[in-house]
């Protein structure tokens, strides 16, 4: 079985696919770490300079690019790069401002689609992204799509950089960046963010992160029942 998670920037959709992972012991994977993971790479290789981004340097360096998951000493899942655990390297906002033009390359989400579905293959897991339902696996069992008011989201994405030692973005920088990426997502030519026509929504601005889950965790009782 495979559980599509898909929606816009701060919605939770990490928080609930963990859990729900972990509570139905599927395997879970963040693609959105793995878009992280390259625009970190084209970050410390100098492709990004000034706001321009050398895409044909960092196509022309995807062969070389190796991505994956480890088990941190909790559980969790940690983001590998190249051999390098980067998980606390992908989480800043120097990457938020760069991750939708780079997951906007079609070279790069062709590859990464490619490897997202071959994790896949013959296994049970939770995948969260932006077009998981609809281009990655179209025919997942249950997909969800989540949404919430942007100015919740941007106060919980201020308070996560905050945990993380980021103390001087504002909260009006922070908004402003979910805002421009919800368009560069929702507007590219390859794979935008789209609500799925069979996805079940999930608007979780007013509902704590457990309701969430259990919402989530009963659809997916509810395709599992024989």
């Amino acid at each position: 079985m495979i559980i599509a998670i898909d929606g816009f920037s701060s919605t939770g959709k990490s928080t609930v696919a963990k859990r729900l992972a972990q509570a139905l012991q599927f395997i879970y994977v963040d693609t959105g770490a793995m878009y992280r993971m390259v625009a970190l790479l084209a970050i410390r290789e100098g492709w990004v300079q000034d706001g321009y981004l050398d895409e044909a340097a960092l196509v022309n360096h995807l062969p070389n690019i190796s991505l994956d998951f480890q088990r941190g000493p909790q559980g969790e899942n940690l983001a590998v790069l190249n051999g390098e655990v980067v998980e606390a390297d992908i989480r800043t906002m120097e990457v938020n401002r760069i991750v939708s033009r780079v997951s906007s390359i079609p070279a790069v989400r062709r590859q990464l689609v490619a490897q997202q579905q071959r994790m896949g293959q013959g296994q049970s897991l939770v995948m969260d992204g932006r077009d998981i339902g609809t281009v990655v696996f179209p025919h997942a069992e249950l997909k969800i799509f989540m949404t919430a008011d942007s100015d919740i989201r941007a106060a919980r994405r201020l308070a996560e950089l905050r945990t993380k030692g980021d103390a001087s973005v504002t909260l009006e920088e922070v908004r402003s960046n979910l805002l421009q990426r919800d368009a560069q997502d929702q507007g590219r030519l390859d794979s935008p963010l789209l609500q799925a026509e069979d996805a079940r929504i999930l608007d979780n601005s007013h509902i704590t992160p457990d309701e969430v889950f259990h919402r989530a965790l009963a659809w997916a009782n509810e395709v599992l029942a024989p």
